[in-house]
């Protein structure tokens, strides 16, 4: 389906085929990933396919999309780890084309994680290139593909598909398509908790407008702005910021309502996990037990150089004013990643839907030489590609 950009006066090609680079940039570098991935793993008696497919968190999407929701494991220290923690949206889309092909359901969830990433790498590019230009979006596209633990993107996970759901419902909110933005929304609310983030962008971007709207008529002056977003009409303002927060909400009630503990039974299933909000406190606390011993400790000043960036990033990208979507989204996002007690191992692969702190250095590289520009991306692209090999051939996501 061909997406075409409808700002006024705008005559450019259809943006899909103006993502193109992008998006071949993007396959090239994934494809090289997947290569040295294969390479490695045979070289070590492993399986490629096993450790994309069918390890960790794909196990548990996989068998929601076989035998539905009610499963969990005991622990011997008490915990329950129960499948209810996992969001709908991705173990649908392995049962439906399960159905419809002769995929398994392991397969079938690689195939959705193949087509989301794509999907996530030309919304990525269509909210760079409207704020920053299409140059600025495909170095965008490329940074997100070599991004350390980007070989996550490959895998039966569900971070590539909410990061698709995320980018174009951004897209469709700068765009001043509401309804689209809300819809969007929802949708990504069914995919992982972080939908919150994408609820929270509609929300605070539908809120400004309509404080724009009364500064405007008490005065000629311009007030508070919601970026460069398009208006719609008030309606289709109130339906989108009405239909963002359905699939969220929905699940979040649906596993209440299962588990008979009301509207906060889904963060009794995250205890279980031994996930919850602390406010950073037992993040910081692991980073500081680093530095007691060596070489642990330079784990610990990678983690703490890492995390600083993060935020660095982020307030570069307030101070180059960003649309406050991004922004909201941006923020809610690092809070959720950076400040939750869940496993620590897990943290980088929650900040990859957080591709708006990649706008700076991407507005960096657009500036540089092309010559140059390739040859980072080709740098840090065999970098990525090594570092996932031996991730996930040593411990790996959880």
């Amino acid at each position: 389906m061909t997406v075409l950009d409808t700002r006024p006066g705008d005559t450019r090609a259809p943006l899909l085929r103006r993502a193109a680079p992008a998006l071949l940039g993007y396959a090239a570098v994934r494809a090289l990933g997947l290569v040295v991935l294969a390479v490695w793993s045979a070289a070590r008696g492993k399986s490629a396919h096993h450790l994309l497919a069918a390890r960790w968190d794909s196990l548990w999407y996989t068998r929601v999309a076989e035998l539905g929701y009610g499963y969990e494991v005991r622990l011997p220290n008490g915990d329950v780890h129960s499948n209810l923690a996992f969001f709908p949206l991705l173990p649908w889309l392995e049962r439906l084309l399960h159905a419809l092909s002769p995929l398994s359901y392991a397969d079938a969830g690689l195939t959705v994680s193949l087509l989301a990433s794509l999907a996530a790498a030309a919304g990525i590019f269509a909210v760079a290139e409207r704020v920053y230009g299409a140059r600025v979006g495909v170095c965008a596209v490329l940074l997100w593909a070599v991004l350390p633990v980007g070989i996550v993107q490959s895998m039966a996970y569900s971070e590539s598909l909410f990061t698709a759901l995320a980018a174009w419902s951004l897209y469709a909110l700068l765009a001043g398509r509401w309804v689209s933005a809300g819809l969007l929304a929802s949708l990504a609310g069914l995919t992982r908790p972080v939908g919150a983030a994408v609820v929270a962008a509609v929300w605070v971007t539908g809120v400004l407008s309509f404080v724009r709207d009364r500064r405007e008529r008490a005065s000629a002056g311009g007030g508070v702005t919601a970026g460069p977003t398009p208006r719609a009409p008030a309606r289709r303002r109130v339906l989108g910021m009405l239909l963002a927060p359905l699939g969220a909400a929905g699940y979040v009630l649906w596993v209440g309502h299962r588990t008979g503990r009301g509207p906060l039974g889904y963060l009794d299933v995250q205890a279980g996990w031994r996930n919850g909000f602390d406010g950073g406190y037992a993040f910081a606390r692991f980073v500081a037990a680093t530095f007691t011993s060596f070489p642990s400790a330079l784990a610990g000043v990678g983690l703490t150089v890492g995390v600083a960036l993060l935020l660095w990033l982020y307030v570069v990208g307030v101070r180059q004013r960003q649309p406050i979507a991004l922004l909201v989204y941006t923020g809610v996002v690092l809070a959720l990643a950076l400040c939750a007690s869940s496993y620590f191992g897990s943290k980088p692969r929650l900040l990859l839907p957080a591709f708006p702190v990649l706008l700076p250095p991407a507005r960096a590289l657009a500036r540089s030489r092309i010559a140059k520009s390739a040859l980072v991306t080709v740098a840090l692209a065999v970098a990525s590609a090594i570092y996932g090999a031996f991730w996930l051939n040593g411990s790996g996501p959880p």
